[in-house]
């Protein structure tokens, strides 16, 4: 979940490399989209976003191309996701600090030969991590299992080709949130990596996703870093929390907004969806 879902700075700074997977026959998409409406008739949209696919991973589907034209505005986590110059400099800016320990000692013994075979797969050394500080460290070994290629990621096509586009963050607010994570919180981050990449499933949460399967995506972000109540509320919940309400203001400002943020952004109780209805929005998926 963490490496298809939410790490998209790892995307935007061309750290991640991904798999080129053989073709293959991917399900008819159907990925969650939910109407938003108030009483007085302003409206807008959710949509669970995924930032690389493979070629030939269709997930336009009419129902999301209608909706899309009517909508207004469209926010994302970072508009400027091309703007590769801008995130390497707040990259460069914050990865870094001088005597650090090794990689591998900044996690618990326990785990270190997850985090080992991590950077075997990775084809990199830890001394390669030396001045680097473990989050950003986890951020740029995250894409070794990569399914997919981020040219075709959901965001930058819809940056493309939909309204009007605002970003929720930008490069440094979002690097921040990362480089505030206390020490063991950001060797759980890289551990998470570790095992989300060794697990080796990226193609079925895939599939979950295109067939927009909430429940199944649900059980996946529990079983992995999102089980982690301190991660979560770092990374997906307080985010969401502040999001929520720039996307209800927008809302009720008519703006018309098609909000398009990671899947993850999306599930349990502090999913975006259940924080609209919490504020009293009707929110209804509509597929």
């Amino acid at each position: 979940m963490i490496a298809r879902f939410l790490l998209s700075l790892s995307l935007a700074l061309g750290l991640a490399a991904c798999q080129q997977e053989p073709a293959r026959d991917w399900p008819d998409p159907r990925p969650a989209l939910w109407h938003v409406s108030s009483d007085n008739g302003a409206e807008g949209w959710l949509f669970g976003t995924v930032h690389a696919l493979p070629e030939g991973a269709d997930w336009e589907t009419p129902l999301l191309e209608a909706e899309l034209a009517r909508a207004g505005l469209l926010l994302v986590e970072i508009a400027g996701l091309n703007d590769t110059t801008g995130a390497s400099e707040a990259f460069e800016d914050l990865a870094h600090s001088p005597r650090l320990p090794p990689l591998l000692s900044r996690v618990n013994e326990a785990r270190r030969a997850e985090v080992a075979t991590l950077l075997a797969a990775s084809g990199q050394s830890e001394d390669a991590f030396a001045d680097v500080e473990t989050w950003a460290a986890a951020l740029m070994l995250s894409g070794s299992g990569r399914v997919g290629d981020p040219a075709l990621g959901v965001d930058r096509a819809l940056l493309r080709r939909g309204p009007r586009a605002e970003g929720l963050e930008d490069h440094r607010s979002q690097l921040a949130i990362f480089d505030t994570l206390p020490a063991g919180e950001q060797a759980d981050l890289l551990v998470a990596v570790a095992r989300e990449t060794a697990a080796d499933d990226g193609e079925q949460a895939l599939e979950d996703w295109l067939r927009g399967d909430i429940a199944a995506l649900e059980r996946r972000a529990d079983a992995g870093m999102m089980g982690d109540a301190e991660l979560r509320d770092a990374l997906m919940d307080g985010r969401n929390r502040a999001w929520s309400g720039r996307i209800a203001a927008a809302i009720d400002g008519g703006r018309k907004p098609f909000v398009a943020v990671g899947a993850a952004h999306m599930l349990g109780p502090q999913g975006l969806p259940a924080l609209l209805a919490a504020r009293g929005f009707r929110v209804e998926r509509i597929q």
